[in-house]
C-alpha cells in the first residue's frame, strides 16, 4: 500500500471536497480514511481538524465529521477576493513585468488559443492558472504571492468550475487576449480594469450555471 504524508492526505481530501467527490453532509470516518491512505488515525485526525479550520468540514460531538464543502456564499467571497487581489496584481505587474515574463504570458495565451477550440477543459484550466500566476509573479510582490499560495486551491476550483460551462472557454480566451494586449501596451489601468471584469464575468457565469 502506498504511504501518504500528512500534507498529501490534506491536499487529496481538500481537493476531493472541492471537486465534489464528497457530497455535502457526507460523513468522513477517521478509521476508513486511515486505511485508505495506509496511515494511523493521528495524521487523519490532524487533517480533519485543519479542514474544519478551512471551513470545508464540520464536527458534531459524538457524531463525527461531516462535509460542508463550498457554499454559494463561499463562492461569492472567493470571487470578490479574486477580483480585488488580481486587479492589484495586474496594476503592479503592468509597471514591473519584464520582457521574459511577458514572453511567458504570451506563450501561455497562444497555448490557450490552441486548446480552446478542442474544448480541452482540463488543459485550458491549467493554462488559465499559469497565465494568472505569471501576472502575480510579475507584480514582484512577495506579499501578493503569499496571498495567492494560501488561496490557490480555491481559485483553481473556481476557474475549473466556470470553464466547464458551455461557451465560457471561448469568452475567457477573448478576455485573456485583451489582458495580454494591455500588458503589451504597459497600460496599468486598462490591465487592472480588464482583469477585474474577467473575474466578475467568471463569477456571473458560475452563478448562472448553478
Amino acid at each position: 500500500m502506498e504511504y501518504f504524508t500528512r500534507a498529501q492526505i490534506y491536499e487529496k481530501i481538500r481537493q476531493d471536497i472541492l471537486d465534489g467527490r464528497y457530497e455535502r453532509g457526507e460523513s468522513l470516518i477517521e478509521q476508513k480514511l486511515a486505511q485508505e491512505f495506509g496511515v494511523s488515525r493521528t495524521p487523519v485526525r490532524e487533517v480533519l481538524r485543519q479542514l474544519e479550520l478551512d471551513g470545508l468540514v464540520g464536527s458534531i460531538p459524538n457524531r463525527g465529521v461531516f462535509v460542508i464543502g463550498i457554499t454559494q456564499e463561499d463562492i461569492e467571497d472567493i470571487y470578490e477576493i479574486r477580483r480585488r487581489i488580481e486587479g492589484l496584481a495586474a496594476l503592479w505587474a503592468a509597471d514591473k513585468m519584464t520582457e521574459e515574463e511577458f514572453a511567458e504570458l504570451e506563450n501561455i495565451y497562444n497555448l490557450m488559443e490552441f486548446y480552446t477550440p478542442k474544448h480541452d477543459v482540463s488543459q485550458v484550466a491549467k493554462l488559465n492558472t499559469q497565465f494568472h500566476e505569471v501576472i502575480f509573479k510579475a507584480s514582484h510582490s512577495k506579499y501578493l504571492k503569499n496571498m495567492l499560495s494560501n488561496f490557490q486551491a480555491y481559485i483553481q476550483w473556481a476557474r475549473y468550475a466556470s470553464l466547464k460551462v458551455p461557451g465560457r472557454m471561448e469568452a475567457a480566451l477573448v478576455e485573456h487576449k485583451g489582458i495580454l494586449e494591455a500588458f503589451r501596451q504597459k497600460d496599468r489601468l486598462l490591465a487592472e480594469k480588464l482583469i477585474m471584469e474577467h473575474v466578475a464575468n467568471s463569477s456571473k457565469n458560475i452563478k448562472t450555471a448553478q
